[in-house]
């Protein structure tokens, strides 16, 4: 770590006067941009291509494929993510069992309702950059559920998952006929995550909750930082109808003495969450006010950034993501690693620009704004809520060019579709609407249903097969010379997502 250069920094009483925007433009995330080209280029061929793609395959080795289906078929037979029972008593009681392996390594704990894994694996890859050993532990999967765990920024591979299972099974079994209720679907894995970090051995685990976090599964870390990325409604039946009574849930994660980085929140969750920390000893970083975005430019394949961290200001930051809503993770992810390292706090000083700068260029976040084919252009981004989808309409507004754009919706039933649905409305030429295999996934029918009130009959177009959306949507792209600028975004759900991925051959 090292005070940046004198060249890296603006003269300080201009970036005094610019962070002191900030403040102003807190609820604002649509400022003016100007398209550079050269910048995002020249700074992209500096730091070398982005990492692979981080969906893996399913296994070739036939024996290992057939090991990783019985894994999945025994753990499907578990409660699924959505049945809970609110208590981290079966967790705690697995830990106990296992040695407490969770406690062999530092943590910074992420919750919050929309961006939590894309800030994760922007906080794994810095942490990666400054050579440490990461393990990250985020959810759903796009594809594979090996992608749950990552060790040095990588998906467990499919045999080190298996017997990662194997490992802990006899003590699942265990604790299961001691408790009341069996460990569900996420509660195994979540034991499989910490079990494995501790034996990797890992330096820092970056941790993303499965569902709020005082009883989630995964708050029986000990976290020295605790992320909150933006609250918004989601899970309502569980977790609270305003975003102050989800907040209370979220704040669960905040530890005696911790460091609390707060993403911009709605006036009572951030209440909730400075009440929380105050409780707790904790000391609060707050975006939009000690750290924030300084300034951001659309850039060729992502955005060009300065970032205002604890420690001072990074500037010619390259994120090869889209949306204003990926620099605010990126801000909050920096902010992250400063307060792990002790920036801010312990000690003065900033993080080495030039290694920020190269870890930043290397993030990738598949089903995030994610173009996995062009002539039509295609992309896919996993927004399953109206918060999610309002980023996102506004990431593709901004960035891309169509002259028309077609929709293929998915959704959950448990979602809000209509939010989602009148999200998109204004940037959706028209909508096929289809739906995933998961038995989660609401009729395409009674989705169409919603979708034509809001976008009118003549707009919606109803496929149930995805494949048969797909093809529907990019016909309907090709289909008129003058659309020669049109795109298909598919939407809805991270499972829509995974499966659209797949048919479009990326794996």
């Amino acid at each position: 770590m090292s005070e940046p250069r004198p060249s890296d920094r603006h003269d300080a009483s201009d970036s005094d006067e610019t962070f002191a925007e900030i403040v102003d433009e807190a609820t604002q995330r649509d400022p003016d941009l100007a398209v550079i080209e050269a910048g995002s280029r020249t700074l992209r061929a500096a730091s070398g291509p982005p990492q692979g793609d981080e969906v893996p395959a399913r296994p070739t080795d036939p024996e290992v494929d057939r090991a990783l289906r019985a894994v999945e078929q025994e753990l499907a037979g578990r409660w699924g993510e959505t049945k809970l029972e609110p208590s981290v008593a079966r967790i705690a009681a697995l830990m106990d069992t296992l040695g407490d392996p969770q406690r062999a390594y530092p943590s910074i704990h992420i919750t919050g309702t929309n961006g939590k894994t894309s800030t994760a694996r922007m906080i794994e890859g810095l942490l990666g950059a400054f050579e440490l050993r990461t393990g990250r532990y985020t959810s759903p999967h796009v594809q594979s559920i090996t992608e749950r765990i990552s060790l040095d920024g990588a998906p467990m591979d499919a045999e080190r998952f298996v017997e990662a299972y194997q490992d802990i099974k006899p003590y699942v079994e265990m604790v299961d006929a001691q408790q009341p209720y069996r460990l569900s679907f996420f509660e195994v894995l979540t034991g499989m995550a910490y079990a494995a970090f501790a034996d990797a051995p890992v330096d820092v685990t970056v941790v993303e909750v499965g569902m709020g976090g005082s009883w989630d599964a995964t708050n029986v870390i000990d976290s020295t930082v605790a992320v909150v990325t933006p609250i918004s409604l989601d899970h309502t039946d569980r977790l609270g109808s305003t975003p102050g009574e989800i907040a209370v849930e979220k704040s669960g994660i905040i530890k005696q003495g911790a460091t609390v980085i707060l993403a911009q929140q709605p006036v009572d969750a951030a209440q909730v969450m400075l009440k929380k920390a105050v409780a707790a000893d904790a000391t609060v970083a707050r975006e939009g006010m000690e750290f924030g975005v300084v300034s951001r430019e659309v850039a060729v394949g992502g955005q060009l950034l300065t970032l205002r961290g604890l420690g001072g200001e990074y500037d010619n930051i390259f994120l090869p993501l889209y949306g204003a809503h990926q620099a605010h993770n990126a801000v909050v992810a920096l902010c992250a690693v400063e307060a792990f390292f002790g920036i801010g706090a312990e000690q003065a000083g900033s993080l080495d620009a030039d290694i920020v700068r190269k870890a930043f260029a290397a993030v990738i976040s598949p089903g995030r704004l994610e173009v996995v084919r062009s002539s039509p252009t295609v992309i896919l981004d996993a927004a399953h809520n109206p918060a999610g989808a309002l980023a996102t309409a506004a990431g593709i507004s901004e960035a891309f060019g169509f002259s028309r754009l077609i929709g293929v919706v998915g959704a959950s039933g448990d979602k809000d579709v209509r939010g989602l649905l009148e999200a998109f409305e204004p940037i959706f030429a028209e909508v096929v609407i289809t739906q995933n295999s998961s038995g989660r996934a609401m009729d395409a029918d009674e989705l169409a249903g919603i979708a034509v009130e809001v976008f009118g009959n003549e707009r919606v177009q109803v496929e149930p097969r995805l494949d048969d959306a797909l093809e529907a949507a990019i016909t309907l792209a090709e289909e008129e010379d003058e659309y020669a600028g049109a795109g298909v975004l598919v939407t809805g759900s991270v499972i829509t997502v995974g499966e659209a991925r797949l048919l479009l051959g990326r794996h």
